[in-house]
């Protein structure tokens, strides 16, 4: 009877301790109504009210608010984390005051560990290089010259394209 009554103490004690440790957690899960939740290297539309004249961000190095005509904003994940942002009317009155919270990308992503050096691809539906932010110096530089080489032959400007171009 004893053995009994420790077990269903010990059981009890264990699913409040549960209950404890997994509430916090499940507040974080969803982000609240007033959070805008975008992914990082990602945009979302937010249609704000009133007139905003000026916007201010809290760290633009996790995420950017550009004021679009007719009060939208665009936000557009940097970084991982979160920030604010609070858009003033031209009294300096404040009308919006609200949390961005930047989570990692939607897209299937593998990492790849090589001892220290990270390297990330995108999966959908075949895996090609995706530079995100954790990756190693050596990756993230190389995979970024390349974009910036091929952007700047697209473009026609120096480089490969403009060697092929006759005198």
């Amino acid at each position: 009877m004893r053995k009994e009554m420790l077990r269903r103490h010990v059981r009890v004690c264990v699913l409040v301790a549960a209950a404890v440790l997994a509430s916090p957690a499940a507040g974080l899960a969803e982000p609240a109504a007033d959070t805008i939740a975008v992914n990082v290297d990602q945009a979302k539309l937010v249609r704000l009210p009133g007139k905003v004249a000026t916007i201010v961000v809290g760290n633009p190095l996790i995420a950017d608010v550009t004021l679009q005509p007719g009060g939208m904003i665009v936000v557009t994940g940097k970084g991982y984390g979160a920030t604010n942002f609070i858009a003033l009317d031209r009294g300096g009155e404040i009308l919006v005051d609200r949390q961005i919270q930047v989570e990692g990308p939607s897209d299937r992503l593998v990492t790849v560990y090589r001892g220290v050096e990270r390297e990330s691809y995108s999966c959908v539906p075949l895996c090609q290089r995706r530079v995100t932010l954790g990756d190693s110096d050596t990756y993230f530089n190389n995979a970024m010259s390349q974009a910036g080489t091929l952007s700047s032959s697209a473009s026609g400007g120096a480089g490969a394209g403009a060697a092929a171009k006759p005198n």
